[in-house]
């Protein structure tokens, strides 16, 4: 923020956030979406007069969340072994004293269960976010995942996410509060991309000058749906489109027997050099501007939508699943009519009606493509703002000051 400018997160009445500490905690400080909502809500904290901590063991955003004002606490936060976390519980407890820390903001199952026991000592409140879809296939893992539930506020960040907190642990119900991802729309907006970066990219993709880009952007696992895409793909390449190049952009975090079978599948079916597996991105908006659709494939329900949000904000038209919250973000038929939509929404799973929306979308003219490029981006700016986001999140750690002790 540039000297002498208002934040837009200062206390505008009421409680004062200035001079509070609000201690975030999660495993590491890597790529996704609640690392990259810490550093956020972190930057905001700091931007309204707040010392924002953040406990973790690290990760390529701890340099990002420093420069943004916010302090790195070292901690083992990521262990799941029972022993460790109780000694955690202890090792949090004394932190929140040293500290003297006014809220804990809990974003993963482990060191929630870790930020509990050490609040119950403390009296200190905590607040709790849903990140993901939990499944609870068994007592256990429902009573695990419970403990998300467990806050003095628990913010879900869609509508698909409160509700299932809902109906999985009804206690929580009242304290449930909804705050969508926020995007930084700043950032990604296409004026706000040197070419020379989509430039960078290709290249980088091994991408030809005359082809097109389907982008895929998420961490390599089963249910993202990369597989789908795959088979899409050789649906259109034996259909006769040639020149489209598909991008599976994302980490593998250690599953290197599924690349192995994402890579076996593309030498199957022919498409080595049509499907590229090119990693980590880190320029995500220049990623989504080089692309003429992005997708979201997944086939397990999703807690939100943020490729698809920030896809839409970059103008590139999106085909995604209808399954978990990411419908929330696109606006198709039959909520909305034909030329209301901002995107194109699929059965989960089904590699031939992905690639019929490709197709549809890649066929689209200039003029109909610059519509719907123009109604995403004002819908999703609408609906899904960082700033929003941040202001949400800090009202609920302002009425928790403010509530009776």
């Amino acid at each position: 923020m540039r000297p002498g400018a208002i934040s837009p997160f200062q206390d505008s009445g009421g409680s004062s956030l200035s001079g509070r500490t609000i201690l975030q905690i999660i495993p590491q400080l890597d790529a996704g979406g609640a690392e990259r909502t810490t550093i956020d809500i972190a930057d905001a904290l700091t931007q309204a007069g707040a010392r924002a901590l953040v406990a973790s063991e690290g990760g390529r955003l701890v340099s990002e969340l420093q420069a943004k004002g916010g302090w790195w606490i070292p901690f083992p936060a990521r262990t799941k072994n029972p022993l460790r976390m109780l000694i955690n519980v202890g090792r949090l407890e004394q932190l929140l004293r040293d500290e003297q820390v006014d809220i804990v903001h809990a974003r993963s199952r482990a060191p929630a269960w870790v930020a509990l026991g050490a609040v119950r000592r403390s009296k200190t409140p905590l607040v709790t976010t849903y990140h993901g879809a939990y499944s609870g296939t068994t007592a256990f893992k429902n009573f695990y995942n419970s403990v998300m539930a467990r806050g003095d506020m628990v913010i879900a960040n869609s509508a698909f996410t409160g509700d299932r907190i809902a109906q999985l642990h009804p206690f929580a119900a009242p304290r449930i509060r909804v705050i969508p991802r926020g995007t930084d729309f700043n950032k990604f907006a296409p004026r706000a991309v040197d070419p020379v970066r989509v430039q960078h990219l290709r290249q980088a993709w091994g991408v030809e000058s005359d082809q097109r880009i389907v982008l895929l952007a998420a961490r390599l696992t089963g249910w993202k749906g990369q597989k789908i895409l795959i088979e899409a793909a050789r649906q259109l390449r034996d259909g006769g489109l040639r020149d489209v190049c598909f991008v599976l952009a994302g980490d593998a975090q250690g599953r290197d027997g599924y690349v192995k079978e994402l890579r076996a599948q593309i030498d199957a079916a022919g498409l080595k050099g049509v499907v590229r597996l090119v990693g980590h991105v880190g320029d995500m908006p220049a990623a989504f501007l080089a692309s003429s659709v992005v997708t979201v494939a997944s086939t397990e329900p999703e807690a939100f939508g943020r490729s698809a949000v920030e896809a839409q904000a970059m103008g590139a038209p999106v085909v995604v699943t209808d399954l978990g919250a990411v419908p929330e973000t696109v606006l198709a038929p039959p909520d909305v009519s034909p030329q209301e939509r901002t995107g194109w929404r699929i059965p989960p799973g089904d590699a031939t009606a992905l690639a019929q929306a490709l197709r549809h979308v890649l066929e689209m003219g200039a003029t109909a493509r610059d519509a719907l490029s123009a109604r995403a981006r004002a819908h999703v700016v609408g609906q899904f703002s960082l700033e929003r986001m941040c202001q949400d999140t800090l009202e609920v750690y302002r009425s928790l000051l403010e509530a009776p002790g």
